[in-house]
């Protein structure tokens, strides 16, 4: 049976996006500061398309989760509107209702772009 991830938020659904493939977009206003969700999937040791890495704070090497949730599909921005603490998603600031949210990949990202 395959999941419905639209469902799984009440504050986020996937839809096309204008900057690459799915993204993650606003179902409401969400405000600066405000828990978007929990990146959730399997701790993996290999990267893909979907893991995400966190480095621990008592530790130099990252761990990863492949996400099997709808957060992800949360895209790539320079001027990103959110961003994880470990694996929680927050709002850097106030969020438009179907506005896509976004997330910075990291120092060496936009020297890829």
């Amino acid at each position: 049976m395959s999941r419905n991830y639209n469902d799984e938020n009440p504050l986020v659904y996937a839809a096309d996006s204008p900057i690459h493939g799915k993204g993650l977009f606003a179902r409401k206003t969400i405000r600066k500061g405000r828990h978007i969700g929990t990146y959730e999937g399997p701790a993996t040791q290999r990267d893909g398309m979907h893991v995400l890495w966190v480095y621990d704070e008592n530790d130099e090497n990252p761990v990863g989760r492949n996400g099997k949730n709808v957060l992800r599909f949360c895209n790539h921005s320079s001027d990103p509107n959110a961003e994880f603490d470990g694996f929680e998603l927050y709002a850097l600031k106030t969020i438009r209702k179907d506005e896509e949210i976004t997330f910075h990949y990291g120092e060496d990202w936009d020297d890829q772009e």
